[in-house]
Parts: C-alpha cells; structure tokens; sequence
C-alpha cells in the first residue's frame, strides 16, 4: 500500500514556528530532521524543493520556505 499523497497549501504558522525554533537549535540539517521525527514530522525532497510530510502517514503538508533549504 503506498502512503498518502496529498498536496495542501501553505504549512500552518504555527508548525512553522516549531520547525524554526528546531532548525536553530540544531547542529546540522541532519539533527534537525532527526529531531523533526520526534514531532512527528519528516522532509523529503520533491522536485528539488523541500516538502514537509507527516511521519506516520507520509500525507504532505507544504513546501518549506526557502530559508530552510
């Protein structure tokens, strides 16, 4: 069964606030990724763009703006 692929529109402020905040406490990109997973969230690459997707599901939520790339 393949995940679920549902495109949305722009990622919530506030998932966005916690994306943010978790960037600038981690080291490298690969940390931050790693401590996304503990939100449940996780960041794949679409088309050279980065796409926030829910871990358990796979759904995609949005693209990240550019200054997480």
């Amino acid at each position: 069964m393949a995940p679920m692929q549902q495109k949305t529109g722009p990622i919530d402020p506030s998932v966005l606030d916690l994306i943010r905040s978790e960037r600038q406490k981690a080291l490298s990109p690969r940390e931050w990724k790693f401590r996304l997973r503990g939100y449940g969230f996780a960041v794949k690459r679409v088309g050279g763009t980065q796409v926030l997707t829910r871990l358990t599901t796979g759904a995609e939520m949005g693209p990240l703006p550019p200054e997480f790339s």
